[in-house]
């Protein structure tokens, strides 16, 4: 399944350094405004070291990761919502991906200019959220005059989906985002995903910092997470700059040498990409064989025939069964034939819900 994160944020706050770091696409970087005028995408790689232990253990013909598709979005400004700047172009391709990775700046540097003129991320950060969530009122109350005429004939159901859409409009206009009106139903859930409110994408918080701050954050991060304690967001702390030295190293052992020297275990865009995967409950599975190892991503909770599916819509429509070996009995005993022997390979049918991890092979009939 496609992955697509979006980066936002102010101009200048390090969102295409970023960028430069996760993907071999190098979006233009510069002191200045606006230097990303369209929005740039990248495809990377998922790091997994599981991928990389079945690799040693099957030595396949080749190793496929799953991956994650990145978005660099220009720069917003105040007034966005009412199209300043690039703000119209700037919310369609917010409205385009599944999650949003908010930049924030949280580092002083006088030689880089902060469009307000001075470091403060929380506001910075109502900025960008005031401007998604005046977009999100004017939304709502398009679909809320449409359903309401309806409503006002005795329609019951019209009537429940005008009072979910008020729901809505109230929590936007004290400020909030749409993600905190958790849907009381499936009919609600329907009416909430129809919508596709900027607001209502899961968000991580991603504080750029220097490098004296990688490791405990600073006062810039310690007001960022109060902003956003009652949000349910993810909050990442990663030093942009940091991250574009590590990806200039040629070889893994330079990196790590690194790494090392900085005191970090790994670097901050592998943090970025699991917790981009946790922030929309996706896991991963995976098939081994000898012409081919590789990392498959589904949502946590999703059933065998489902799994099929991400291979190839055939594999769902026809599936039998599922064998299944858990990645840490595969890797005690090495291989799928000593796994079966050992009595770890499982035979599954249509409500096996899948773990993270699992190696996974599917029996199925067209």
């Amino acid at each position: 399944m496609a992955l697509k994160c979006g980066i936002v944020g102010l101009p200048n706050v390090g969102k295409s350094t970023l960028f430069n770091c996760l993907s071999n696409a190098k979006a233009q970087s510069a002191n200045f405004p606006f230097c990303t005028i369209e929005p740039n995408v990248g495809v990377i790689t998922v790091p997994d070291e599981r991928l990389e232990q079945l690799e040693k253990l099957v030595n396949p013909e080749k190793v496929v990761p799953t991956t994650v598709e990145i978005v660099d979005i220009a720069g917003l400004v105040k007034g966005a919502s009412k199209g300043e700047g690039l703000g119209n172009q700037f919310l369609g391709n917010i409205r385009e991906t599944d999650a949003i990775i908010h930049v924030l700046r949280c580092f002083n540097d006088d030689n880089i200019v902060h469009v307000d003129g001075s470091v403060d991320p929380v506001r910075d950060k109502e900025v960008i959220d005031t401007e998604l969530q005046l977009k999100d009122l004017e939304t709502v109350e398009k679909r809320l005059e449409k359903v309401a005429r309806a409503a006002r004939t005795g329609d019951k159901g019209a009537k429940k989906e005008a009072d979910f859409y008020q729901t809505i409009i109230d929590a936007l206009e004290s400020g909030q985002s749409a993600r905190v009106v958790e849907p009381a139903n499936d009919d609600e859930e329907a009416w909430m995903v129809d919508l596709q409110l900027l607001t209502s994408k899961p968000i991580l918080y991603l504080c750029n910092v220097d490098e004296g701050s990688v490791k405990e954050g600073n006062k810039h991060v310690d007001a960022v997470k109060e902003a956003v304690a009652n949000e349910g967001a993810e909050v990442l702390v990663l030093g942009a700059a940091i991250e574009a030295d590590i990806a200039e190293l040629e070889t893994y052992e330079e990196r790590q040498l690194f790494l090392e020297e900085l005191e970090l275990d790994q670097p901050g865009v592998n943090k970025l990409i699991k917790t981009a995967y946790k922030l929309l409950d996706l896991q991963t599975y995976f098939t081994a064989g000898v012409k081919e190892v590789r990392a498959w991503t589904i949502p946590v909770g999703a059933k065998a025939p489902q799994a099929a599916g991400v291979i190839h819509t055939d594999f769902e429509k026809g599936f039998i069964r599922a064998e299944v070996i858990a990645y840490n009995d595969f890797v005690e005993h090495e291989s799928e034939s000593a796994c079966r022997e050992a009595g770890k390979l499982s035979v599954e049918g249509k409500e096996y819900v899948v773990q993270d991890g699992d190696v996974m092979h599917f029996r199925f009939n067209v």
